[in-house]
């Protein structure tokens, strides 16, 4: 794991949120340095503390191994965030991609296993769902960066020949029961093949009572994040995902401390 801290001058505020941030790579790729530029740019737009962490990669480690080091992070993080400069009750989850279909999955077992009580969940153009059955993969199946023939790849060796396609904490869009969970804050991208199980989700989030911000950007394709000095979208997209990350520490304050927790 690697730990980035806001510049107290900037963001003199203590303590404050800790967010938990699991890279994309397509559970097969990247790293801390790749997405080294993201958790910098969280850090300094939200004031967070924010902890990058470095799961086992597929194929040489298969699904449950990615989601297990990111619950195991989430623990860690939540009982450290105090010595870190953080606040236990405003714990943050973050990831794009495949980092947040981690984000979710963790999302769901935190709320499974009682804890660590989880503020917010960031879901930048998640992975959610193993079936790759919507019409977004069909429309933007290729042409777009992330194709749908890298997509089915990236499952392959995640899951493995007999993987647990449908098991909730591979494929969160499939959980049975969406109650109970976190507030979150999705980003889509029209010209991806993630599309449409991001909106879905989002959705769902909503359908279960949870409190959703979903930001769409119909122009956009999957990874436009990484790209701030060139397109707009990308700023958008960070600024709300820091404002919404900032709000856990707010709600906080406004409720005289109580625990962070579900929508």
């Amino acid at each position: 794991m690697r730990v980035y801290a806001p510049d107290p001058d900037r963001h003199p505020m203590a303590p404050r949120p800790t967010v938990v941030f699991f890279h994309g790579g397509g559970y097969a790729l990247c790293g801390l340095d790749s997405h080294d530029a993201t958790a910098r740019a969280l850090a300094a737009r939200s004031g967070a503390v924010v902890v990058s962490v470095a799961y086992r990669l597929a194929p040489e480690h298969r699904f449950p191994a990615a989601v297990d080091d990111a619950y195991a992070a989430l623990r860690w993080a939540a009982g450290e965030s105090a010595a870190l400069g953080g606040d236990p009750g405003a714990v943050v989850v973050a990831g794009d991609s495949s980092g947040g279909g981690l984000a979710a999955a963790v999302a769901l077992r935190a709320r499974d296993a009682g804890g660590p009580a989880v503020a917010l969940q960031v879901l930048f153009y998640p992975l959610l769902d193993a079936a790759q059955d919507t019409d977004s993969y069909r429309e933007n199946a290729h042409g777009y960066f992330l194709t749908a023939a890298h997509l089915r790849w990236f499952w392959q060796q995640y899951l493995g020949a007999d993987g647990q396609d449908a098991h909730p904490y591979a494929s969160p869009l499939r959980a049975p029961d969406l109650h109970g969970l976190p507030p979150a804050y999705v980003v889509t991208a029209g010209c991806d093949p993630l599309r449409d199980e991001g909106l879905a989700y989002a959705a769902r989030l909503r359908a279960a009572g949870g409190h959703v911000t979903a930001a769409h950007f119909p122009h956009m394709f999957h990874g436009f994040l990484g790209f701030p000095d060139l397109l707009p979208e990308a700023v958008r997209a960070m600024t709300g995902a820091a404002e919404a990350i900032e709000s856990t520490g707010d709600r906080r304050k406004n409720s005289g401390g109580s625990g962070g927790g579900a929508g």
